[in-house]
């Protein structure tokens, strides 16, 4: 009996947090549809959080990679005055990143809704 009650604990625990991690994530970054997406990132700094073999296969016209495993070391490449638009593969990497860069003061923060992989727009791929 104490088992089936530890691991209700257990799945309350996690529900409570998930709840929590999301509505935080909600309050930091703005998910953006493709077509929002589309008509800020210009006048925003763009940045792919894919490992640098990823970004290569084909980003986002105009994107900078600055991949999710570096973004501590090269977090002051992004400027915290002007929008910071993040994607990456499924949208997972680029919410991690916006809490990272929340933290360290950046205020206005974008993701691509879906990430790359629902991204209809021109993209750049190395040859």
């Amino acid at each position: 009996m104490n088992t089936i009650y530890t691991l209700i604990i257990i799945i309350a625990v996690f529900g409570i947090y998930s709840i929590f991690t999301f509505f935080y994530q909600k309050k930091i970054v703005k998910t953006l549809t493709e077509e929002e997406f589309r008509s800020g990132y210009r006048k925003a700094q763009l940045i792919d959080v894919r490992e640098p073999n990823e970004f290569e296969a084909g980003h986002i016209l105009g994107a900078r990679n600055i991949p999710m495993s570096q973004i501590r070391m090269r977090s002051k490449e992004i400027r915290p005055d002007m929008p910071v638009y993040l994607y990456c593969q499924s949208g997972m990497r680029s919410a991690r990143a916006a809490q990272y860069l929340n933290r360290k003061g950046y205020k206005d923060l974008a993701q691509l809704q879906g990430g790359f992989k629902k991204w209809t727009g021109k993209v750049k791929t190395k040859k």
